[in-house]
């Protein structure tokens, strides 16, 4: 009878290793800025070959009847947004980080990919599959990979890195360092040479801020 426990625990224990591995190796990891910079890979940056199309996005993924852009719309309301048939948001209340404006109505913001989808082209999203980059373009698991923004700001950034572009409020760019870092090592992207260096000195002011951010599973 021991020998059959035994082997039953063992049988139990070799099924539940891959489980154990998986998740532990999708655990969220938290870092210093500067460590999380420091952690990204360099490599230099090619547009060879992108088009926007290669990334399908603002899917109903869960199929709930809402896009990807319609989730973000009503996770992100300050207040309970109306919705009609169909999940279309037609009000609520939202504060576009990158500027300090607060919107009520959702015709004036636009959804941005906290990297967008042609940098995140460039730093080795060419190299992955049609589904995984679908994944990346309506990632719904990370708070900061998608934002809702005034639409003049988000296309003022357009495909621009830190490098070229930040936020025009000037405190907000801690945050939004922050964020680009953690959705560039959620998805493994890499940076070049100008984006770390400006992602660092940016750093330089700010204070102790953590990285937090859990490997996508796509």
């Amino acid at each position: 009878m021991m020998k059959t426990t035994v082997r039953g625990l063992a049988a139990a224990a070799l099924t539940l290793l891959p489980l154990l591995t998986a998740s532990l190796a999708h655990a969220a990891e938290t870092l210093p800025l500067d460590a999380a910079i420091t952690s990204l890979p360099l490599a230099d940056e090619s547009r060879t070959g992108y088009q926007r199309t290669s990334f399908k996005h603002w899917v109903d993924a869960d199929r709930d009847g809402c896009s990807t852009r319609a989730e973000v719309l009503i996770d992100e309301s300050r207040t309970a947004p109306v919705i009609e048939a169909g999940c279309k948001v037609i009000s609520g209340e939202w504060f576009s980080y990158y500027d300090g404006a607060v919107v009520t109505a959702p015709g004036g913001l636009d959804i941005d990919h906290m990297v967008p989808l042609a940098e995140a082209w460039d730093s080795g999203a060419s190299g992955w599959t049609p589904a995984r980059r679908e994944a990346y373009a309506n990632d719904l698991g990370a708070e900061r990979s998608l934002v809702a923004v005034t639409a003049k700001t988000n296309r003022s950034k357009s495909d621009q890195d830190p490098a070229q572009w930040l936020p025009p409020l000037a405190d907000a760019r801690c945050t939004y360092v922050t964020d680009w870092v953690s959705t560039k090592l959620r998805w493994q992207l890499t940076a070049d040479t100008a984006e770390r260096d400006a992602l660092r000195a940016l750093a330089e002011g700010c204070g102790q801020e953590t990285v937090k951010y859990q490997p996508a599973s796509a």
